[in-house]
């Protein structure tokens, strides 16, 4: 019900329409009643007593009365259709909104199809429940409230009888309510997990090809369907059942107002008219009350969507600003890098850290896969927060300044190259909308990137495809420099960003990187030592903690950890 509740309160920036919309549902509810209250003049006066006034004036009523409520019956319809979309339309904004929030961790845990599954199918469900359901709440609710006035009014104690059978459909509909919840709360995850194999798939074609697991897949795939089949079913076959028990239990009713009416005219206590005016207003009751019976079970099933978009509605960002955050001037100085230790769960990745990197220094890592180097470098944008001690820019702790503020002075260029499906244009501009068109180009040239782009058909405005697909693998990352050297941040972080290439690639990336990194300060992660000989250090990381410091020449005399790993590269050699 509190879920419910806060649903509602969505509403409520839309007040006005919405009592707008309910003036409209309270006027098709009375007129509703009237037909029922009209039955009896129609009958005593027109049939029986044979009215010839009445034969006038009761026709034109009755045009009239579905006139008015099929105009009041579209307006409300409109209005609660419009304001329903408009919440979606607001939910699924803050939605999305919530999720850019969130830190790295976040999406570890959380995977993608799962979160594309909270944005598209669960909102759709609490659409069906803020406007479909709560205009039959309010609509139908006061429908029954004007034929139950009628009932009583014609024969309260006929009304009487009738009202015994309602308390038998509370306990049903309540029952295939939480029955409904269940099924369908089961049917979002499977929904999830459909969603999060379809993405995987997709993207991940060329290996399902390269390894003929397409049958293999198929069969994963089919068997999620299934399951989903199975959980929509069990919920399809409780909402039909609600519908013929209420027909069941009202025809009940009505068999015995039929007897008992029937007896009361047959011994001259009620005109023919009185009953059947009784008999039309209960029978109209009906409907209404069928239809709350199908609300309940959509309002379960909104609010079993509800229930999982709120939980990433609320859920508070690992990384966050402080409320006496300031802005981080641009680097002077440098980084310092204090006593750091860094948990993933209960994984210790980094062990006291201790690193000076002065502001214009390139400072190379290197060591072996699952050293910690990515994780080292994540922690100076606050991808993610030291466990124990403290990263320190110009003197000031990171964790002091906003995040914008920070990772605006810090640009990245990574081993897989993330592009978005759009145009060059607005891939290098990524990082500085603002920018010039010349500075675009000569961010381009920069990056050794202008030349193909100029041959590409619409050049700056070609799109590139998903992933940048359409473009190779070195043109690929020399848009990405491209990007951050638009940014023309302080402070870069290069992580393998050569290591898929080519060697005829890689040259021309290369040169670009040396580009990049002019007058910045450099952090380079690389596995290929050759592409580090002329950083000013390189620290060799082993088992989360610096074992080695020193330039390429100082750290191979050593004879240590560098030199191995140097040796392994260059055997051949």
């Amino acid at each position: 019900m509190i879920v419910f509740k806060r649903l509602v309160r969505l509403a409520k920036p839309h007040t006005a329409k919405l009592l707008l919309a309910m003036f409209f549902m309270l006027i098709v509810g009375g007129l509703t009643s009237v037909l029922a209250f009209l039955v009896k003049p129609a009958l005593d006066d027109i049939f029986v007593e044979r009215n010839a006034s009445m034969l006038q004036w009761i026709p034109l009523a009755i045009i009239a009365i579905y006139l008015v409520k099929g105009v009041c019956t579209y307006a409300q319809s409109i209005i609660m259709n419009w304001i329903g979309q408009r919440i979606v339309t607001d939910l699924r904004n803050h939605l999305y909104n919530q999720i850019q929030r969130q830190s790295l961790s976040f999406f570890t845990k959380n995977p993608t199809g799962v979160l594309m599954s909270r944005i598209t199918f669960d909102v759709n469900y609490i659409q069906g429940a803020v406007s479909e359901a709560i205009t039959s709440l309010m609509k139908d609710s006061f429908t029954i409230l004007c034929l139950v006035f009628v009932v009583f009014w014609r024969d309260w104690k006929l009304a009487i009888i009738a009202m015994v059978v309602f308390p038998l459909t509370v306990y049903p509909i309540s029952r295939f309510g939480r029955k409904i919840r269940k099924a369908v709360t089961g049917a979002q995850i499977t929904m999830g997990s459909l969603t999060s194999l379809l993405q995987e798939t997709i993207t991940g074609a060329r290996i399902v090809k390269a390894f003929c697991m397409e049958a293999y897949e198929n069969k994963r795939f089919a068997k999620e369907s299934e399951n989903l089949l199975k959980l929509f079913m069990k919920a399809v076959s409780v909402n039909a059942l609600s519908s013929p028990l209420m027909e069941f239990l009202g025809g009940i009713g009505i068999a015995v107002i039929i007897f008992y009416g029937g007896w009361q005219v047959i011994h001259g206590t009620s005109t023919p008219g009185t009953f059947f005016s009784f008999l039309a207003a209960l029978i109209m009751l009906y409907e209404p009350i069928k239809r709350l019976t199908a609300t309940n079970n959509q309002i379960q099933q909104g609010i079993s969507a509800a229930e999982r978009v709120f939980a990433i509605v609320d859920a508070v960002p690992e990384i966050r600003n402080r409320p006496d955050a300031v802005e981080l001037p641009n680097i002077t100085k440098g980084i310092d890098i204090q006593d750091v230790t860094f948990r993933y769960e209960e994984d210790t990745v980094l062990r006291n850290i201790n690193l000076s990197i002065r502001a214009g220094e390139t400072l190379a890592l290197v060591g072996m896969s699952g050293g910690g180097k990515t994780t080292l470098v994540n922690l100076i944008p606050r991808f993610y927060d030291v466990s124990e001690g403290s990263i320190l820019i110009d003197g000031r702790d990171i964790r002091e300044a906003t995040i914008e503020s920070l990772r605006g002075q810090i640009g990245i260029v990574t081993q897989q190259t993330i592009l978005f499906n759009d145009t060059v244009r607005n891939n290098i501009a990524y990082g500085n909308q603002k920018a010039s068109e010349e500075d675009l180009i000569a961010a381009a040239r920069a990056a050794n990137a202008h030349d193909f782009i100029s041959k590409l058909p619409n050049g700056y405005d070609t799109l590139i495809g998903e992933q940048g697909m359409k473009l190779s693998g070195g043109e690929r990352q020399r848009i990405s420099i491209a990007r951050a050297i638009l940014k023309d941040a302080p402070i870069l972080i290069l992580d393998e960003a050569t290591s898929s290439l080519d060697t005829e690639a890689e040259i021309e990336v290369q040169e670009a990187l040396e580009n990049l990194m002019k007058g910045r300060t450099t952090l380079v992660i690389a596995h290929r030592l050759s592409t580090i000989r002329n950083a000013d250090r390189i620290i060799v990381l082993v088992n989360g903690a610096i074992i080695e410091e020193g330039n390429h020449e100082t750290l191979l005399e050593r004879q240590g950890e560098y030199r191995r790993l140097y040796n392994m590269q260059f055997r051949e050699g």
